[in-house]
């Protein structure tokens, strides 16, 4: 079961020539700079771009081919957007309510109290539009396209107009839609911290075209990725937090355990997660530390050793349990140390947060 797009348009300054397909499951980013065709792929899928040669299948569906096209009612595709585009002479319940109350009650799949748990939004339900926050509006907005039953939930940027710490505090919500909900997404960002807290897949799109389409294990493995183009190489690791200890809260991958310092939500204790370290921050030793003020120390093999920037390599490590870990070192300390493929090592990792 696939979601899959071919189309051609030209405008003045741009094409847009794209023929992509990808599994009609989890979440799907869609990745690249402003003007590269996120957005215009977007509403071909929802519909709202209708050009005369166009192929767009959902599953086992022909939205569009030839002389067919289905609007974007009958695909039944929820949509969030930059800005939550609510009804503001309706109070919380009546947005969310929405779309539910124009399904027929056999094709309903989750219900208000299951969104509202889900979102965190009892507190708001009697409230006007009026007086919400913008990441208030945003899980409005979600728990509105959610309760349409839809088939596939398209988002289109969805954190850009909020603020940094807003962002933070919303991210956990879409975690847990996409951990719940059951139902697959397309994301648009350019940013790739979403990326790696998000995705299960990415297509990457540069002016107009299709780049390549990759899982994010896979993008994440190549020092090359463009997710890595800001801050340099970052590794993403899978686990679970596990309860606080010594004012510290441990994140477990396997047999390996990362110490986590900075304030951590309590009820994602138990839940998968993903923590995030730049290569930067891990350092090397060919023997265990003994006295040290580094907590995070742990036992890797060396897979890979590329070239980096002048003067330094990028070493792909494997944990116990499989998963990749990133470092950046000089191209001396290399040398000096002996590092080679296959080479058990400790790496001591400086800072440790959870991707967010």
């Amino acid at each position: 079961m696939t979601l899959s797009v071919c189309a051609r348009i030209t405008h003045s300054d741009f094409v847009f020539d794209v023929d992509v397909a990808w599994p009609a499951e989890g979440v799907t980013v869609l990745f690249g700079r402003s003007g590269s065709g996120k957005t215009t792929l977007l509403r071909l899928i929802a519909g709202l771009e209708r050009p005369s040669h166009a192929r767009v299948h959902f599953r086992d569906e022909n939205w569009q081919d030839g002389g067919r096209w289905v609007p974007l009612h009958r695909r039944r595709i929820g949509m969030v957007f930059q800005e939550a585009s609510l009804f503001p002479h309706l109070l919380v319940r009546e947005n969310l309510l929405y779309g539910y109350q124009r399904i027929p009650a056999t094709e309903r799949k989750v219900h208000l109290d299951e969104v509202v748990g889900m979102l965190d939004i009892g507190n708001l339900i009697g409230r006007s539009v009026n007086q919400l926050s913008g990441g208030e509006r945003q899980r409005v907005a979600l728990g509105r396209a959610l309760l349409a039953s839809p088939r596939l939930l398209l988002m289109d940027e969805p954190l850009s107009a909020l603020d940094t710490q807003t962002k933070r505090d919303i991210l956990p919500y879409l975690e847990r839609l996409v951990e719940q909900a059951g139902v697959p997404i397309v994301y648009v960002t350019h940013a790739p911290a979403e990326v790696e807290r998000l995705a299960d897949r990415v297509v990457f799109l540069r002016d107009g075209h299709i780049d390549r389409v990759e899982t994010l294990k896979h993008t994440l493995s190549r020092p090359d990725s463009p997710l890595f183009n800001d801050e340099g190489v970052v590794s993403v690791i899978e686990g679970k937090l596990g309860q606080k200890e010594h004012g510290l809260t441990p994140f477990h991958v396997g047999e390996d355990c990362f110490w986590l310092s900075a304030p951590v939500y309590s009820e994602g204790a138990g839940r998968p997660q993903r923590l995030r370290i730049l290569a930067k921050d891990v350092g090397i030793a060919l023997f265990k530390p003994e006295s040290t003020s580094l907590l995070n120390i742990l036992q890797v093999t060396i897979e890979r050793i590329d070239l980096a920037r002048e003067g330094h390599v990028l070493l792909g490590l494997r944990l116990s349990g499989g998963q990749n870990l990133f470092t950046e070192i000089t191209a001396w300390s290399r040398d000096r140390l002996d590092l080679r493929k296959g080479l058990v090592v400790y790496a001591m990792i400086k800072t440790v947060a959870l991707a967010e």
